[in-house]
């Protein structure tokens, strides 16, 4: 007998472009940049004190781990739409040097705006490697056969968050915070180099590459300073400044500039495998739409920072009264200018097909549900089982994440024999039983197995969402478009994430402080012994557990309406099943 994967969609596909082993790097390069995020979380303070921020002042974290999240938002529809224009390849190796230039500044960084300045190139080339990775599957597999690597795909970003804090310890056990950032600057290099060699269609110029490497390692040097040879009698010479222009003239610095004047000028004169092409710069100004672009960023970039630089206990956005307007009307100059402009930044065009759209929508309500498992299952274990026990709340955490990988490579996997919509409606829906069945958690479930069955459901029902949303709105899609289309996936989740947290902590925040105001005080409530008050004392607890049962229930609330829509949405979808050999 045999029987045929389920069709996702009816039109014929190009035979496969890009080789297996790129596609591998890219996918290597989406796993060592989502750990990386989870790596400085575990380092944060490490660095702030490395930058010359008091361990007191861990408000000032804020820039740190706002930048990347900038970087990596904003300037994500720009990415997609270069990676249709310019292809896959060039757009994956820019993104990697990015990310290792960006990993070069915050090793060295001295100051915390250096050390943001790198983190938000990190986060720029981060965000650019999903859209071009998921591109680059769309590109070899055809739509009935894609689902599965794009579940790996998930799978492996998602393994990020279990990989990355045990990668950072274990850096940290043998060096300091800056070590993280030098291994990523090697695995960045590294990786840009493997993606050009095996995806590049001609061969890079070698005086190129060599005036590349001098400019790179003149600049790394002149920033990273190593004793060994800033403090020798001879070496160290090419540190010191030749004029009054203090670090800007020394040897090193000068010697970068005429290397990398040489790279441009040799990349405009043999345009046939240069290592920056420049010959067309101008005509792709033109097809990126500068105005497009820009306004994008500015909407994207006001409307990430509001939420990420809110301070939850207090306001649900910050800056709104400035931030959200400046993001409305560059949105809307976004949409009046796209749909007049002739090469638009975003195809918005292409996103009619319902399935287009409601993958977006469901992308971003999965984020709503998803961040707050994220935060608030650490935050119920550090208040109930393990209080004060960071690792202990991590280890917790981790119970759910484990089963996200491999619930996106179980649902790539069922969208061959079961629709799409169905796998996508049915892991939501898992999740949101999760979800409400946390809501019914008291101070001694996490000591239950039964805890862990559910964390462990919640975390494969997210999972499963992954493969079957990117795989309709990539069979919905033109490839010529699928760069773009997968960038707008990620900005979804990402905006449903930030907007989640912030919603979802205003209004528990909100029920805890009516509870802890309907309490009283230790005074009403132990007349005799207000300073020692076990009954005040419970009910506080259990106002905490109150809060956190709120943004449970919002969670499985917004996991519920992801399976609506997806049931609802996802149907751009061929019902039939063609045969296939066994």
């Amino acid at each position: 007998m045999s029987r045929s994967p389920h069709r996702l969609s009816a039109e014929p596909q190009a035979p496969a472009v890009p080789g297996l082993p790129l596609v591998v790097l890219a996918t290597l390069a989406v796993l060592v940049t989502a750990a990386d995020t989870y790596v400085v979380v575990l380092a944060l303070p490490d660095i702030l004190t490395g930058v010359g921020v008091g361990i007191d002042e861990l408000q000032r974290a804020t820039p740190i781990v706002g930048g990347f999240l900038l970087g990596y938002t904003a300037t994500l529809p720009l990415l997609g739409r270069l990676a249709d224009l310019r292809g896959r390849v060039p757009v994956l190796a820019g993104c990697l040097l990015l990310f290792a230039l960006g990993s070069l500044l915050t090793a060295t960084a001295t100051d915390l705006g250096l050390a943001v300045a790198g983190r938000g190139l990190q986060g720029v080339g981060a965000g650019g490697l999903v859209p071009a990775t998921l591109a680059l599957v769309a590109d070899r597999w055809p739509p009935e056969r894609r689902a599965v690597p794009l579940g790996v795909v998930g799978a492996v970003q998602e393994a990020g968050a279990v990989l990355g804090p045990l990668a950072g310890a274990a850096v940290l056990a043998v060096g300091d915070w800056r070590a993280v950032f030098w291994l990523n600057l090697l695995l960045g290099l590294v990786l840009a180099a493997g993606v050009v060699l095996t995806g590049g269609r001609r061969r890079p110029d070698p005086v190129g590459l060599v005036l590349l490497l001098l400019t790179g390692t003149a600049a790394g040097l002149q920033l990273a300073e190593p004793a060994a040879l800033a403090e020798d009698v001879t070496l160290g010479l090419a540190w010191v400044p030749l004029a009054d222009g203090g670090a800007a003239s020394t040897p090193l610095v000068l010697a970068a500039v005429a290397a990398g004047l040489a790279l441009v000028a040799r990349s405009l004169a043999h345009p046939d495998g240069a290592v920056l092409p420049l010959r067309g710069a101008p005509r792709l100004v033109r097809e990126v739409d500068a105005l497009g672009s820009l306004l994008a960023v500015v909407a994207l970039g006001a409307l990430v920072w509001s939420f990420a630089a809110a301070d939850p206990a207090t306001e649900v956005v910050a800056h709104g009264p400035v931030l959200l307007p400046v993001a409305a009307l560059a949105a809307a100059g976004f949409w009046l200018h796209e749909r007049r402009a002739p090469d638009p930044v975003l195809p918005l065009g292409a996103l009619r097909p319902a399935g287009a759209w409601g993958a977006l929508l469901v992308n971003l309500l999965v984020g709503v549900a998803l961040v707050a498992a994220l935060v608030d299952v650490p935050l119920f274990a550090r208040a109930t089982t393990t209080p004060g026990d960071q690792l202990g709340a991590a280890l917790v955490l981790v119970r759910l994440l484990v089963a996200v990988p491999v619930g996106a490579v179980a649902g790539g996997w069922l969208c061959r024999v079961l629709p799409p919509r169905l796998v996508a409606a049915g892991g939501t829906v898992l999740a949101a039983l999760a979800l409400w069945a946390m809501t019914g958690w008291g101070e001694t479930s996490l000591d239950r197995w039964g805890s862990t069955v559910v964390l462990l459901a919640a975390g494969l029902g997210f999972g499963l969402a992954i493969a079957p949303v990117n795989a309709v709105l990539l069979a919905v899609t033109g490839p010529a478009v699928h760069g773009s289309a997968s960038a707008l996936a990620v900005v979804a989740r990402t905006v449903g994430m930030l907007v989640g947290l912030s919603l979802l902590t205003a209004v528990a925040l909100r029920r805890f402080t009516a509870e802890v105001a309907a309490l009283g005080s230790p005074l009403t409530v132990c007349p005799d012994t207000p300073a020692d008050c076990p009954a005040y004392e419970a009910a506080v607890d259990q106002a905490v557990l109150t809060q956190l049962h709120t943004v449970f229930a919002g969670a499985a609330v917004a996991a519920a309406l992801a399976a609506v829509a997806a049931l609802a949405l996802l149907r751009e979808v061929s019902a039939a099943r063609a045969p296939r050999s066994a």
